[in-house]
């Protein structure tokens, strides 16, 4: 402010000096018009000299504003990118899920599918090798619904076991019209099961043929029959079956065990309503790992350690999967792991899905006088076998005594509540 007043005081004094100036010369004159440039001139002059530095100021505070805007603007961003960054990692977490529920969506989809072309083959063409059976010409044609049973019982037998099968025959399995009337009325179907041999058009395959076509209660899979090869057998049952027929259940049962149709039906239209059941005498045996014995198991290793137990599971003398379980192993057949036993081998395919394990000791009797004695106290058996021989030890000649002590009675499946 001094230096301003200072340079008015000098600006003043020199035109006031310049004018005296002016006036002493009497003869020269400056024009008017000269007197405000010069004053403009003047002040321009003391503008540069005396606020040199307001030049900068603006450029630096706008250095600083545009400074501080950019680190606004940093921070807004940073905290942007703190917030939507885990929004957006949520967002493909989400999209990830979403995309994992559509692939199980679409597996069971797929299962579904599966299963019905499973439930449709019914062609008689697929099955120009098996025996007469009147469930499939009852249906007409081969694209027509099957008609639904209660149970199809599939007798596991072997070439050799001719004798087993007729001591069967004559005891508890119906025979001739008696067994496709028992299919009409009751809804049960029983049929031995059996493969072929591993020579095409062999004698034994020919007695079989011959057996078939005068007893017409044989269900021939595509199978090569073996006593290791029971597990493959069981699966090929049950592809089988459910292909042929639309049944509740689907039940094995050895050819040197005795059974009550009547009692097994009213067993299992006990638990009808229930979509996966798994009844039969469940046990947990020893897991063998040694050679020398009868049931090894080479992959013993798979079960833990030496000394270890087996998962629970039904005994293989007889047993009875329900529909969906059926259709499971039918749809999966090829991707189904076989272990030495075959029982062994339904409960591991069985063992970690939704499965009900009914244990039923109704279901493994022993033979007279155990099977006897619950008949007679009203408790009649559904099964009857020999522990000891993981069937009725000599079948052939024992098996008539057991029906005749331990039997339900010829009437009782044609009466039974089912």
């Amino acid at each position: 402010m001094a230096l301003n007043s200072s340079f008015r005081s000098l600006t003043v004094d020199t035109l006031t000096s310049t004018s005296r100036k002016m006036k002493n010369r009497g003869t020269r004159k400056i024009s008017v018009i000269w007197i405000p440039f010069f004053c403009l001139s003047f002040f321009l002059f003391g503008m540069i000299a005396t606020n040199s530095r307001l030049w900068l100021v603006p450029e630096s505070d706008g250095q600083v504003i545009s400074r501080r805007r950019h680190e606004q603007e940093l921070q807004i961003v940073s905290e942007d990118s703190s917030i939507k960054m885990p929004a957006e990692k949520r967002d493909v977490i989400t999209a990830v899920y979403r995309t994992h529920e559509a692939i199980q969506s679409l597996d069971k989809k797929i299962t579904m599918l599966n299963m019905d072309l499973v439930e449709a083959k019914n062609s008689p063409e697929m099955h120009s090798s098996d025996s007469y059976t009147p469930a499939i010409e009852s249906s007409g044609k081969g694209s027509q619904p099957k008609k639904k049973m209660l149970m199809v019982i599939g007798i596991n037998t072997a070439f050799s076991s001719r004798r087993r099968r007729d001591s069967v025959r004559e005891t508890w399995m119906p025979r001739g019209e008696k067994l496709f009337q028992l299919e009409r009325e009751k809804g049960i179907v029983v049929r031995f099961m059996i493969g072929h041999s591993a020579t095409s058009n062999s004698i034994l395959d020919r007695a079989i043929d011959s057996e078939d076509a005068l007893h017409k209660d044989f269900l021939r899979l595509e199978h090569i029959e073996g006593y290791h090869e029971l597990s493959a057998k069981t699966k090929s049952f049950f592809s089988t079956a459910v292909a042929r027929w639309d049944a509740d259940f689907y039940v094995k049962i050895d050819d040197d065990v005795h059974v009550n149709l009547g009692m097994l039906a009213t067993t299992l239209a006990y638990h009808r309503s229930k979509p996966r059941v798994y009844i039969g005498c469940m046990k947990s045996g020893p897991v063998l790992s040694s050679k020398s014995v009868k049931y090894h198991e080479p992959e013993y290793w798979k079960f833990g350690e030496e000394g270890n137990k087996y998962f629970r599971h039904a005994t293989g003398q007889i047993y009875a999967i329900s529909k969906d379980l059926a259709t499971y192993m039918a749809v999966n057949e090829p991707i189904l792991h076989k272990y030495a036993n075959e029982d062994v081998s339904l409960g591991a395919w069985l063992i970690g899905l939704e499965v009900e394990h009914i244990d039923d000791r109704n279901m493994c009797c022993g033979t007279p006088p155990d099977c006897e004695w619950k008949a007679q106290a009203g408790n009649v058996c559904v099964a009857s076998f020999d522990w000891s021989c993981s069937g009725i030890c000599k079948s052939v000649e024992r098996i008539k005594h057991v029906h005749e002590k331990c039997g339900e009675g010829t009437g009782a499946v044609w009466s039974a509540l089912i």
